[in-house]
């Protein structure tokens, strides 16, 4: 709601009063919308662009029906927002990676260990910023060093699968539990380094 409150009202501030239709909701015109939506991308992404779009649309369609009025923004198309692809690590780049967590400290033994894991499971960070570790409680911990596996939670934290179908996987996806990668030494001396 806080969106498009602020949409309107910066709408109506900047472009409104200063430029068009005098601050009148009902002297606004496509023109005015299609104004501000360049004004906009000109200066702003055009994700962002699109939101905005998209709260003022809602306004004007609340607007329309509650004053009666016509809607500026019937027909009109939001702003293309182009698809920006995630840019991934290849091949060549993970031992340059690896290099730089090389170390005895506790920090680069962790991430030694986290990238290691990322590298042999195709788990997501987001999955393996939620994996527990409890050794005084094995029904807690998601880490399981005897059976070299790890229990990821996926989206919206529920953790899929069983140990015996763990398996490694050639890309991200939601196959649950994951086997510790063979260098299980990093992340046993990563949690050993804490203690």
């Amino acid at each position: 709601m806080r969106t498009y409150t602020e949409a309107v009202q910066w709408f109506a501030g900047e472009h409104l009063l200063q430029q068009a239709a005098g601050g009148a909701w009902k002297q606004v015109t496509r023109q005015d919308v299609q104004q501000w939506m360049v004004w906009l991308l000109d200066r702003y992404s055009s994700a962002y662009a699109s939101n905005q779009y998209r709260a003022l649309q809602q306004f004007f369609k609340w607007l329309a029906g509650e004053e009666e009025i016509p809607d500026p923004m019937a027909g009109l198309k939001p702003p293309h927002v182009p698809e920006k692809p995630v840019p991934i690590f290849g091949d060549q780049d993970l031992p340059s990676i690896e290099r730089t967590c090389a170390g005895r400290t506790f920090a680069q033994r962790r991430d030694a260990a986290v990238i290691a894991v990322l590298r042999a499971t195709g788990v997501r960070a987001g999955e393996i910023a939620r994996i527990r570790y409890c050794p005084d409680d094995p029904g807690r911990s998601d880490v399981d060093l005897q059976n070299r596996t790890i229990r990821v939670r996926g989206k919206g934290r529920r953790g899929t699968g069983s140990p015996d179908r763990a398996r490694r996987r050639p890309h991200p996806g939601p196959l649950h539990p994951c086997p510790l990668p063979a260098r299980t030494g990093l992340a046993a001396a990563a949690v050993a380094g804490r203690q």
